[in-house]
């Protein structure tokens, strides 16, 4: 458990790992923790809410907390709000994205891209009080560390000179969390794409012969996942976005500004996720594009062996007519004893073969197809 003080009008930082007795005469409290350690915590930290915040958590959103498999979503109360974002993060093992948060070694090994294979997809809870945020992490979450060592150093001399600013409020928090979940899939695109540009040239090489369908079929079904998961956060920022503006009014300008803020970067936090959903549908659409050319460029070099096979074939026929013919058992046939019927019969197969020939390549019958 990590619990961290922010007061960003001060621009200090305080960390420590119990749970704090009673809220500061300013700023907002961090409480996050592992789902494991939420659960057998779950007393304490209802009593922690209790004291702190004058509420505890519903039932309901507790087991959404605590559901490792439940999809992105939103939901509210009068006294805080909860926010379920499964994460597109590269883990520290490789996930299955059908079991997130379950090792890919604990169950059968899939094939595809392993960039997909070493996305992970387990959920992240968020319950946002006013001046608490709660966060519960899969365990040895990567998101929460990475984010909590740049907030500690965005509160150092350094920092403050170049004017990094600190959040100013839980939900604030909350969104520059769910912002650096989104950019880390952002970071994961380059390889992905460039795993999908090999197999392109893979398929469409007539010189190759390609046989690594499985991973085709696995990529495309963890791509169609992918684009499941993106759907519900895209959901569930939009709800989160659309709650906001229904909040009371503010009076002072600061607070007025902090609101303004607020819903600035939930818009650009629905815009990077667009791009993510925008990415994904891209990805697949190649790798369906590529299956299918690939099965057209097939069609075609068959249809130019057959042509040419047809046409061969076409050249020879009347040859076996004319062999056919003289290999009839009768006793009295035209040149049969002639002393030039084999010449002769000879330059009439040739003259055929020449005539045939000149004739499919005028007609471009035996032209080679353009690639």
């Amino acid at each position: 458990m990590r619990v961290f003080h922010i007061t960003a009008n001060s621009h200090l930082i305080s960390e420590t790992n119990m749970l704090p007795l009673q809220l500061p005469p300013q700023g907002f409290v961090w409480i996050a923790c592992a789902r494991r350690e939420f659960e057998v915590l779950q007393s304490q930290m209802q009593t922690c809410l209790q004291n702190l915040c004058g509420t505890q958590l519903f039932d309901l959103h507790v087991a959404d907390l605590l559901n490792n498999q439940l999809p992105s979503h939103y939901d509210y109360t009068s006294q805080y709000d909860v926010l379920v974002f499964r994460r597109l993060a590269a883990g520290q093992s490789e996930a299955d994205m059908a079991s997130p948060g379950q090792p890919l070694h604990t169950r059968s090994k899939r094939g595809g891209p392993p960039v997909l294979k070493r996305i992970d997809t387990s959920p992240v809870g968020f319950a946002v009080f006013d001046n608490l945020l709660l966060t519960v992490h899969p365990t040895e979450c990567s998101v929460r560390d990475a984010y909590a060592l740049r907030l500690l150093n965005a509160s150092s001399a350094e920092s403050r000179a170049s004017g990094v600013k600190l959040p100013s409020s839980p939900a604030d928090l909350m969104l520059r969390v769910v912002n650096q979940m989104v950019d880390g899939y952002l970071e994961l695109r380059r390889e992905l794409t460039r795993q999908m540009d090999h197999w392109q040239s893979e398929l469409l090489n007539p010189n190759t012969r390609f046989n690594n369908w499985n991973a085709i079929m696995d990529a495309r079904l963890a791509l169609h996942q992918l684009d499941e998961i993106c759907e519900d956060q895209r959901a569930a920022v939009q709800d989160w976005i659309d709650s906001v503006e229904t909040w009371p009014d503010i009076d002072t300008p600061v607070s007025r500004r902090e609101r303004e803020l607020l819903k600035v970067r939930s818009r650009d936090v629905l815009e990077h996720i667009e791009r993510v959903v925008h990415h994904v549908r891209r990805m697949e659409q190649s790798a369906e594009t590529a299956v299918q050319m690939h099965f057209s460029a097939q069609s075609h070099r068959t249809n130019d062996i057959m042509r040419t096979l047809t046409a061969v074939t076409a050249i020879f026929l009347p040859l076996n007519l004319i062999t056919g013919f003289f290999g009839m058992n009768f006793e009295f046939m035209p040149v049969i004893h002639s002393s030039a019927g084999f010449w002769v019969t000879f330059t009439a197969m040739v003259l055929i073969v020449l005539v045939v020939l000149l004739l499919f390549v005028r007609n471009q019958y035996l032209a080679k197809a353009q690639r």
